[in-house]
């Protein structure tokens, strides 16, 4: 760490235009207009896009899985987030029509309304909760993890944190490949790429984690067919 910061202070001109826009992306950098395309990002910007909205057809296939009497599944939404919103809603609600799952969503963008969600989806009596991939939930996990948790509702995730403090489980892009990939970037700036000349990568590995003790507890028994897929059973 050292050593990066002091060649980044002896090279003023590559810290301030090129390290400040390589980054990790959940959303589609060309449509948040970063980027001009993956291929070729243009100006200073590139990086990595780690798949979120996109693989939610394939999480909510997998809670049918793990909860295959469901029928009701409560979706919880940060409304302030309107393109993540937006792309959310065009994966699951196909994919839920096609699975025979009736969709029900509850919004929130604040602490107080996480609460007030689950006030009134619980009455709704759910069989499972679905949590749109948002930076504010994973900033809420524990006391989204907690409230799932107290009312006994199956619930998956798009990040593997809610899963390690509590969560049932989750089905998303390896946070931790991007990273890695993210350093590999650093290397090649520091050794004078142009991000312009960078194509910004497309996360390829997904990790599928389950919390087997929640599972037990919530009465549910997890398919031999997920443990032998999942790429983390936390007992």
């Amino acid at each position: 760490m050292r050593r990066l910061g002091a060649e980044l202070r002896s090279r003023p001109k590559l810290r301030r235009r090129r390290f400040q826009l390589l980054s990790v992306s959940p959303e589609d950098p060309v449509k948040l207009g970063l980027v001009t395309s993956l291929a070729r990002p243009g100006g200073n910007a590139t990086g990595i896009n780690f798949f979120t909205a996109e693989v939610n057809a394939k999480r909510l296939g997998l809670l049918r899985e793990l909860v295959p009497a469901a029928v009701r599944v409560a979706m919880l939404m940060n409304p302030s987030n309107t393109l993540n919103t937006s792309s959310t809603l065009t994966e699951v609600e196909p994919a839920a029509r096609g699975m025979g799952l009736q969709i029900q969503i509850f919004n929130a963008s604040t602490s107080r309304e996480i609460d007030a969600a689950f006030a009134a989806l619980v009455p709704a009596r759910p069989d499972a909760l679905f949590v749109a991939p948002d930076g504010f939930f994973t900033s809420r996990r524990v006391q989204l993890a907690a409230l799932a948790a107290r009312h006994a509702l199956p619930a998956t995730y798009s990040v593997r944190d809610f899963v390690e403090v509590g969560g049932l489980t989750s089905y998303g892009a390896s946070l931790t490949d991007a990273y890695r990939q993210l350093g590999v970037f650093t290397g090649r700036i520091l050794k004078g790429a142009k991000p312009a000349d960078l194509p910004v990568v497309q996360s390829t590995k997904f990790e599928l984690v389950i919390n087997a003790q929640i599972a037990r507890m919530l009465g549910l028994t997890v398919p031999d067919k997920l443990l032998a897929t999942a790429d983390e059973v936390i007992e």
